[in-house]
């Protein structure tokens, strides 16, 4: 799987909503291995939608498209200044990944101290999490820039993430996942979030 990750401050929430449905009735009858996306925007204006594709050679054939790009040219105004793109190669499946039944989904952006070992504490961390968490029902993990991730986790309500939060406070697993964070974490919620 490939991921492209396109995200910024959004001035202009009907034009967006728009525009998604647009390229869902026009241009996505002709993408090439696309798979689905969640997005959404926060509270705070910031727009984050996560692309998934069957390859990086899939994305590129679509954003080849004339079709896409004039897409694009009406759907940029959306966004104040330029939206950034990350193009993630290496997806971690969490949960057995994504959930549109998800009410509530909150997405991390960070940087590992190990990339390796953290994909490594990630994964054999999962059954573990699963039992803890039962408001968690899907998870993303997409690796870009070296170091860099941006993760997406889907809860059945953000009631019920808040107080699964508060069981976590004192985990040593979770505590030892944090130490694995390198700077601060960035944290948009999407508490209405779109699926395709």
């Amino acid at each position: 799987m490939f991921i492209q990750v396109i995200q910024g401050k959004v001035r202009d929430r009907d034009l967006m909503q728009r525009q998604i449905k647009e390229w869902r009735s026009k241009v996505k009858p002709i993408a090439t291995g696309y798979l689905g996306s969640t997005g959404g925007i926060s509270d705070d204006g910031t727009g984050i939608y996560m692309v998934r594709f069957e390859s990086e050679e899939a994305a590129r054939s679509n954003s080849d498209r004339p079709e896409q790009a004039q897409w694009w040219e009406a759907t940029a105004p959306a966004f104040e200044g330029e939206p950034q793109f990350f193009d993630c190669k290496d997806v971690d499946v969490m949960f057995g990944g994504g959930s549109n039944d998800a009410k509530f989904v909150q997405i991390m952006q960070g940087r590992a101290v190990d990339r390796q070992k953290m994909r490594s504490m990630g994964q054999d961390m999962e059954k573990e999490l699963q039992a803890a968490r039962p408001d968690i029902i899907g998870g993303l993990v997409a690796w870009h820039d070296d170091r860099n991730f941006t993760q997406a986790i889907y809860f059945i309500d953000e009631d019920s993430a808040r107080k699964g939060e508060q069981t976590m406070t004192d985990d040593p697993g979770s505590q030892e996942w944090e130490s694995m964070i390198d700077g601060p974490m960035k944290f948009v919620d999407v508490r209405d979030p779109d699926f395709d």
